[in-house]
């Protein structure tokens, strides 16, 4: 392997459960049945945020206009960006140091996620200088790239480092990342159970599945 291409939210930053709230408080202000186990990884995790309402709203029976579908993303939007300002940003240490030893050991190292405050995150995690490229939610907007399960924005974020996929491991938390890791034959597609869902993780395509980074640390 010449490079690691990590998700965010549950891999790195511990901010799906940051979302995951603001998920819950939006749907609750719009009267839509969501509860976090099991929707928040049934419906939404690891996808763009239109698609995840979109998602809801198909699986609850309601009709998934334009007009609702972008109030709800905005409102999620805004309950994010309230959370984070107001507790901060934590990291899962054991993935900062496994993503340090990649560095030091020449890897090439991507973060790709569906979430347009990637930079935001990362700054206020202070990790914004330790990766060699960024493919996040407004990238994946300019360049019309289809969000996760679709294998796009790995691949992009592969170009970008100039490494072909079967070179590249890719890390997720998501049942959508993992799919879209296995869509896109990348050589390693390791699955980071935060959840309970290291079936449902292997069954999306993960070829491993921990429970956290330090479980791969020099190995």
């Amino acid at each position: 392997m010449s490079a690691c291409l990590f998700d965010l939210d549950g891999v790195i930053t511990q901010t799906a459960k940051v979302h995951a709230q603001a998920w819950k408080q939006t749907f609750d202000e719009f009267r839509i049945p969501f509860e976090i186990v099991p929707d928040y990884a049934d419906y939404v995790d690891g996808k763009p945020r239109a698609d995840g309402v979109q998602s809801v709203l198909t699986a609850r029976g309601i009709e998934a206009t334009p007009e609702l579908v972008a109030d709800i993303a905005s409102k999620k939007d805004q309950h994010f960006l309230d959370l984070i300002h107001r507790d901060g940003v934590e990291t899962y240490e054991s993935s900062v140091s496994y993503i340090r030893q990649a560095r030091a050991a020449g890897m090439k190292l991507a973060v790709v996620s569906s979430s347009k405050h990637t930079t935001e995150v990362l700054s206020a995690a202070a990790l914004d200088s330790d990766f060699d490229a960024q493919v996040d939610g407004n990238l994946a907007e300019r360049e019309h790239l289809p969000g996760k399960p679709a294998p796009d924005t790995y691949l992009a974020a592969a170009t970008m480092l100039q490494t072909l996929p079967a070179n590249a491991a890719v890390y997720e938390d998501a049942l959508a990342g993992v799919e879209a890791g296995r869509a896109g034959r990348f050589g390693l597609v390791v699955g980071i159970d935060r959840a309970g869902q290291a079936d449902a993780l292997r069954a999306h395509g993960a070829d491993i599945v921990v429970q956290d980074l330090a479980q791969l640390m020099n190995s």
